[in-house]
């Protein structure tokens, strides 16, 4: 697009320095007319939301969830391109890199505080590279066992069970600096039980192997493991959060099951690069309100295991700033760092 500016005749008597002013002057408010013009009428063509797992788990559940309504809302396709790897880094690291027009986002979640202080060598700051949206969920985490493979109905006989075995038990996660990595530490630190940990690029492969045996447990969210506990073939232990969730209402927290302290759960949310115009910001926010507020996405998410979280996005903001201190601090604690 090329830009023609001609000053006001009144100007052009000017000093050359005071009309190049000008010039500069009347440009910057051109674009910035532009600019609010393009966010008005943002969007026009589809939309990329990056999930930095593989398809299957539960931010992937999410996301398509979020883009189907989100499709039919604005006029134009939402689409999901999954981007896995380094703990949820690769994709963040992605979007970041994006064009900040409204156009590439990011579902993020709990990992990505994590993930900051377990890789030392992240090119991007996830606070100051990322604006944060809004809240789609949160998900309770569950410690998981196949029953056929790991004969344990509470967490007393797993820990007993771990400290049997010649070389402990395997618990995965998905992925290196994710929330279910760190639950197994802090398990491991409060129990005394032997774990290794088997890192995944996602819930949907981690499953996979738990089902089959290759894993002896996981603390995974709910969302994907919820249909196979229904259906028998896996056992939950204990929620890993403060309070029971209403889609295991049965199953104890760790705390109950004598592990007092852990609290640990994983939200997801939406995020654009932080030079996104305001303007489209707040109609992302908007929007994406809209649809986590619908009866039908609600429903998704009750089936899903997932709870509402209502939070603007200041909140939110201010929400990542101290999970990402308290988390650097267990990491800290736990000696997590990336193999």
């Amino acid at each position: 697009m090329r830009l023609s500016l001609s000053l006001p005749r009144s100007l052009s008597l000017l000093h050359p320095l005071s009309r190049r002013a000008c010039a500069f002057a009347l440009l910057g408010a051109s674009l910035a007319a532009s600019a609010t013009t393009s966010a008005a009428d943002w969007p026009t063509h589809p939309i990329t939301l990056v999930v930095p797992f593989p398809t299957g788990g539960t931010t992937d559940v999410l996301a398509r969830a979020l883009g189907d309504q989100l499709s039919r809302n604005l006029g134009q396709p939402v689409i999901v391109e999954n981007r896995p790897g380094a703990g949820a880094t690769i994709g963040a690291d992605y979007v970041t890199k994006s064009k900040p027009d409204g156009y590439t986002l990011l579902m993020g979640a709990v990992h990505h505080t994590i993930a900051t202080s377990v890789y030392k060598s992240l090119t991007y700051d996830f606070q100051k590279d990322l604006a944060p949206i809004a809240p789609i969920a949160m998900v309770p985490n569950v410690l998981t066992i196949n029953p056929t493979y790991t004969p344990a109905h509470n967490v007393a006989e797993l820990v007993t069970l771990a400290k049997q075995a010649p070389k402990g038990l395997t618990y995965g996660s998905n992925g290196y600096g994710t929330a279910q990595h760190l639950i197994g530490t802090q398990f491991q630190a409060a129990t005394g039980a032997p774990l290794l940990h088997v890192p995944y690029k996602g819930s949907g492969p981690l499953t996979t192997d738990l089902l089959g045996g290759q894993v002896a447990m996981s603390f995974d969210t709910i969302t994907t493991v919820l249909p196979h506990i229904k259906a028998g073939k896996l056992r939950a232990l204990a929620v890993t959060t403060a309070r029971r969730s209403d889609a295991l209402p049965d199953v104890p927290t760790l705390a109950e099951a004598g592990l007092p302290g852990f609290d640990i759960g994983t939200w997801f949310g939406v995020f654009a690069p932080a030079a996104t115009p305001k303007p489209v910001l707040e109609r992302l926010s908007s929007e994406v309100e809209k649809v986590t507020a619908s009866p039908e996405f609600k429903q998704r998410m009750v089936a899903a295991g997932a709870e509402q979280m209502n939070e603007t996005p200041a909140q939110f903001g201010q929400r990542i700033a101290d999970e990402t201190r308290k988390f650097a601090k267990l990491v800290k604690e736990g000696n997590v760092k990336v193999d």
